[in-house]
């Protein structure tokens, strides 16, 4: 098969396309062929080798941990899965992933993929569609008629989380740029706030947020500011590891790393089944693109969530 790799940490100049070995269901997997594999900022930190501590990776490596496809073998002691199922799944991060023409896929991480879009952008939903909702309700512990911000909610992650707190019955305030603005709105956001025109602290200032959401790297003293923003008592949930770990008033912080969870994707996949959440696909791209996509995430040049087809 295809397979596009890398065989040391580096730039995107390390990554190739070339001839791999195709896998095989070990007992406990299923092999997948892929229709769809999403990109994910955390590809590019780990290609870079920056997060090499905290996600070691064997070489040669394939990249792209959300995969969306239709299984063609199933491993030994697998059930409930079969050949020609549609599927999607958020794959071990250090794993051999999804940026080839087939791959392994632990079972217990599958989840029947949406019959509502194209198979290829289902990709897009495993791993931003989890740590939206482990965010919101497994860390910040949202509630109907709380007030939360979602800052940096025009990213994937940040889609979804605004799609999932209103239909909570949450009281939802959003920063997106001008670019992104509108979907946020279609999404049911009832204020959005501007960070291009108007400095986030300045637009927020006097409101208190029993839940703010941080999507978006900020410095210490941004954190601060940020985790300023929420009530006493509230939750200041980051998905960017900030150095920060004392609000004080009662507020609790917690940095969010997102976890593979079958029964959260599954319950993901009806509410797209059902029209209730919708999956942005910015890009869909050839596998062959990928060099020139982490160059272009890296640039912030990217307009949102791209999927690789192989």
């Amino acid at each position: 098969m295809k397979a596009m790799r890398y065989h040391s940490y580096g730039d995107s100049g390390v990554l190739v396309y070339e001839d791999a070995e195709r896998p095989v269901a070990e007992p406990g997997q299923v092999v997948v062929k892929v229709a769809g594999a999403a990109f994910n900022p955390l590809d590019v930190a780990i290609r870079a080798g920056f997060v090499r501590l905290t996600f070691p990776v064997a070489f040669p490596h394939v990249p792209n941990f959300d995969v969306a496809g239709v299984i063609t073998e199933v491993g030994d002691g697998v059930s409930g899965w079969s050949a020609g199922d549609a599927v999607v799944a958020f794959l071990p991060v250090t794993a051999p992933g999804a940026a080839a023409e087939y791959v392994a896929v632990p079972a217990e991480a599958l989840a029947a993929a949406p019959r509502a879009v194209d198979l290829a952008d289902a990709a897009a939903l495993p791993s931003a569609g989890l740590t939206a909702w482990q965010s919101l309700f497994d860390h910040a512990g949202l509630q109907a008629r709380q007030h939360i911000l979602i800052n940096g909610a025009g990213g994937a992650v940040g889609g979804y989380a605004v799609q999932l707190a209103k239909q909570a019955g949450a009281d939802v305030t959003a920063t997106a740029s001008t670019r992104s603005a509108d979907r946020i709105r279609s999404y049911g956001a009832d204020r959005v706030i501007d960070y291009t025109a108007t400095p986030l602290p300045q637009a927020a200032a006097g409101q208190q947020f029993d839940v703010v959401l941080n999507l978006v790297r900020t410095s210490p003293e941004e954190t601060a500011r940020l985790a300023g923003l929420t009530a006493d008592g509230g939750a200041f949930v980051s998905t960017t590891f900030p150095d920060f770990d004392n609000a004080g008033r009662g507020v609790r912080v917690v940095s969010v790393s997102a976890r593979s969870d079958a029964a959260q994707l599954a319950e993901l996949v009806a509410r797209v089944d059902a029209g209730d959440l919708r999956i942005d696909v910015a890009a869909r791209r050839p596998l062959t693109d990928l060099p020139a996509v982490h160059d272009e995430a890296v640039a912030g040049q990217l307009a949102g969530k791209t999927v690789l087809i192989p």
